[in-house]
């Protein structure tokens, strides 16, 4: 009879909620890319507008100013989502580890268990041969005393005719 795990829908459970997990964290950590790279493009724009700030006429600089102060404000709002963004990616990554933690230790009684069937197995193949030696030798033993018996009574005939 081959191995049966009696935990098993339970592990293949925790596994499934493992992998929904895993794709939760990635979305997230999809999440803090794209804010990085918001970020990226604004310091990028912040840059081209210092620029294009330096070559422009006079009569504009309170413009790019404007601009400028604009430009700042939202680096503060697209950095405040990112640590937001990173903090929830820092939980989910909680949750996952702790979902492969219980992965991992179902994973070790499964085969604790195995180990253990296999074993169980072993010992009743041995009995069955002990067992079968056991009988092999008593027929023999048997054939042995009947051949003597034979032996004895040809013997005895040849003795005795």
């Amino acid at each position: 009879m081959p191995f049966r795990y009696r935990l098993q829908k339970v592990l293949e459970f925790r596994i499934h909620k493992k992998e929904e997990q895993l794709i939760v964290v990635q979305k997230a950590q999809q999440a803090v890319y794209i804010a990085e790279e918001n970020i990226r493009k604004n310091d990028e724009e912040i840059r081209t507008t210092k620029l294009n700030m330096r070559k422009a006429d006079p009569m504009m600089y309170d413009t790019y100013d404007k601009y400028l102060i604009h430009l700042y404000e939202k680096a503060e709002q697209l950095e405040a989502i990112r640590v937001e963004l990173q903090k929830k990616l820092d939980e989910e990554k909680a949750i996952l580890v702790k979902l492969e933690q219980g992965v991992k230790v179902l994973e070790k009684h499964k085969e604790k268990n195995r180990e253990a069937y296999i074993e169980e197995e072993k010992k009743a193949e041995l009995k069955t041969f002990s067992e079968l030696g056991i009988t092999r030798f008593f027929r023999q033993s048997q054939e042995k005393i009947e051949e003597d018996e034979a032996i004895l009574k040809q013997l005895e005939k040849i003795d005795g005719g």
